[in-house]
């Protein structure tokens, strides 16, 4: 661009100085050449200022991008070459693994990785109401004072006193339960240079904390820790033990009131799945439908449908169906979350441990968005 500014500024030059040494006005044509290139220069300018200003902010925004960048590829280089056991190069500004009393600590990075990926494979966490908070966190939960008092509104007459009445606030509290995941790498794998093996030690570890936890926030294990999305008081049961209907079906779905419709979804276990896959109404038609979107496999009833064999069997008063919306789940998951590396432990069996600590709690803080289908007795 400037090279082509200064041609043209030539060209205006050498129009000057021939009207100059004859002494003599500019010709029509000297003179339209001459507002041409002036014009063109003036356009030029204005384009070199622009690319000159943009380069300057591009160059001031780089260093922030590149030291983000850098920081990710320093620990998932550092973290690799701990695996691998190759010696580990500390460049200028960069850690190592960090050790602790048992193993190598897992860099935040690659931590961070593993808890998304977590997130991505169990859609009951990805949907549920996440905190992170230490400590117990007290959920806020308002309702009725008792069976017959709450807040009442109607038509009133002048110079008439309101009845007064009132709910009151509860609260759900939440702690940090304590739970582990260990998982076992063989070193044959590490040693493979076409493994990725980072990436092989996120989606495996996420794999194993994303199964235990989707099980918990669903179903729980039965003890006063961690309650799942069936431990909600809005239930309806069905007339048989080993079989669903149609028409149970649109009940359970009618029990979430209109305004938690819309991100509504059914869960169920596979064989559950497959039974009512079977159903059709009085058409002959199939009641499961095909979704064209492409994002889920099947829609029941207008609404998406996941599948977990977490999820109880159609068995006598198992909890066989969810339906409703997933953030009536209240989660609270610790982001001191721990995982490290344990190499000499498992030297003996060929093997690298990864074992994963965290602490959470989930419980039910919001009834009216999500009901359950219990199976007859």
């Amino acid at each position: 661009m400037i090279e082509k500014r200064n041609a043209k500024l030539e060209e205006m030059k050498a129009i000057l100085s021939a009207a100059q040494t004859e002494t003599r006005a500019f010709t029509p044509e000297e003179e339209t050449k001459y507002s041409e290139s002036k014009e063109e220069i003036r356009a030029l300018d204005e384009t070199i200022k622009a690319l000159e200003e943009a380069e300057t902010i591009e160059k001031r925004e780089l260093p922030q991008e590149k030291k983000k960048e850098t920081v990710e590829e320093m620990e998932t280089r550092a973290f690799e070459t701990y695996i691998r056991g190759q010696i580990n190069e500390t460049r200028s500004g960069e850690q190592n693994v960090t050790m602790g009393n048992n193993g190598a600590v897992i860099p935040v990075t690659i931590a961070k990785r593993i808890i998304k990926e977590v997130t991505d494979i169990c859609p009951i966490l990805a949907r549920a109401t996440m905190y992170h908070v230490k400590g117990t966190l007290k959920i806020p939960v308002w309702g009725k004072a008792n069976d017959s008092h709450d807040i009442a509104v109607g038509y009133q007459a002048e110079f008439t006193e309101l009845t007064a009445d009132a709910g009151k606030f509860t609260s759900v509290d939440l702690e940090g339960y304590l739970a582990g995941a260990l998982t076992l790498i063989g070193v044959s794998v590490i040693n493979n240079a076409d493994v990725d093996v980072v990436g092989f030690i996120v989606s495996h570890m996420a794999e194993k904390i994303a199964e235990f936890l989707e099980k918990q926030l669903l179903v729980g294990d039965g003890s006063s820790k961690a309650q799942g999305i069936t431990y909600t008081t809005n239930k309806k049961t069905a007339a048989s033990g080993t079989a669903i209907t149609a028409d149970e079906l649109i009940d359970i779905q009618a029990q979430v009131k209109q305004a938690y419709q819309g991100n509504a979804c059914w869960i169920m276990h596979s064989e559950t799945f497959t039974a009512i896959k079977k159903l059709k109404d009085g058409n002959n038609r199939y009641l499961l439908q095909d979704d064209i979107t492409g994002e889920f496999p099947y829609r029941l009833l207008g609404k998406p449908v996941f599948l977990s064999d977490n999820m109880p069997k159609m068995e006598s008063s198992a909890k066989a169906i969810v339906y409703g919306d997933l953030s009536a789940l209240s989660v609270n998951f610790r982001e001191n979350i721990e995982i490290k590396l344990l190499q000499e432990k498992y030297a003996t069996q060929h093997a690298v441990g990864v074992v994963a600590w965290f602490e959470f709690d989930s419980k039910v803080t919001e009834h009216q968005k999500v009901a359950v289908l219990e199976m007859g007795a």
